[in-house]
């Protein structure tokens, strides 16, 4: 596989309507999960998963069954599937977030699953509600699947950082709100209440989420306004100094817009080494935050062979 292959080019400029799009279907599976998952700490039960073909919810208590939800951006299509062996299959293709919202519902009762839930997007401003949104209804498979393989990707250097951290650290999931992925490290301490600051997302939603110390670092494709793929990684409590930490990583710098340390999609794309130098940035804000926030490192961190990677026990 090239380097073009396995970091593909994604201008957000160029595919946003479709980046729009699948942002608000996902949020509609996504709330199907939040209604009917037992709730775990930091939200974490309402997040997608990587799958070799997509995005999945991962098994959906139902009564005596469960279900799964997930995007295929190999086939296109959305395919809901049961422990009793039932199955739906929907195609992707343009539609509009009311007609993809409507044949979903219509599909989890033909499987025998009731539900409701809050028909509003979270984390977007002047949101519309998911029923009657027939504004947002484009779908350039191509672009959706270069999508998923730039998660896919991010994936595997995200769980190569998760590794090396042995104290509280989150799986590496999607989060539909944000439409990012994401990985979080835990100090183990409390954190102050966090403002709440999303749209559309009530503080204690955010409370919840931010209740201990993190260092957390993701990726989002250009969304929310931002306007460009990119890397982030940020710390809350953010501690004194954190911004002006000097970054080895070329392209790497600290907006002040987001408080949030930015490395442009580009610059890893472009690099010779992009893991390398994608993992190099994850450390090293990391570290930033974990130094500036006096975290216990020494018991936090997972010692590293100096030779190589962590051997993996089979």
């Amino acid at each position: 596989m090239s380097a073009d292959d396995a970091w593909p080019e994604l201008d957000w400029s160029q595919w946003h309507e479709t980046g729009d799009t699948l942002h608000r279907w996902t949020q509609v599976v996504g709330k199907v999960r939040l209604a009917l998952s037992p709730m775990v700490n930091h939200w974490w039960q309402v997040a997608l998963y990587l799958t070799s073909r997509g995005l999945t919810t991962s098994p959906i208590p139902y009564r005596a069954l469960t279900f799964d939800v997930t995007f295929d951006f190999i086939d296109h299509a959305l395919l809901i599937e049961t422990s009793t062996g039932a199955r739906e299959r929907i195609a992707l293709a343009p539609m509009s977030v009311a007609a993809f919202y409507a044949e979903f519902m219509r599909r989890l009762t033909r499987l025998g699953i009731e539900v409701r839930f809050w028909p509003m997007p979270c984390e977007i401003p002047d949101a519309i509600a998911f029923h009657d949104d027939h504004g947002h209804a484009a779908y350039d498979a191509a672009a959706a699947q270069r999508f998923w393989r730039v998660l896919l990707r991010s994936h595997r250097v995200f769980t190569e950082f998760r590794s090396h951290f042995i104290g509280k650290v989150s799986p590496v999931h999607f989060f539909w709100g944000s439409f990012d992925l994401a990985v979080t490290r835990f100090s183990g301490r409390p954190a102050p209440p966090h403002p709440g600051v999303a749209p559309n997302m009530a503080n204690w939603v955010m409370q919840e989420a931010y209740s201990h110390e993190v260092s957390s670092c993701g990726f989002w494709p250009g969304n929310g306004g931002y306007g460009r793929a990119a890397f982030y990684s940020y710390a809350y409590p953010e501690p004194p100094g954190f911004g002006d930490a000097r970054l080895a990583t070329p392209g790497a710098f600290y907006d002040q817009g987001v408080k949030e340390f930015i490395l442009p999609y580009d610059a890893v794309r472009q690099a010779r080494e992009p893991d390398r130098t994608l993992l190099g940035f994850l450390q090293e804000t990391y570290a930033a935050a974990a130094d500036g926030g006096r975290w216990d490192r020494a018991a936090l961190e997972r010692r590293l062979p100096a030779n190589g990677p962590t051997k993996r026990a089979t």
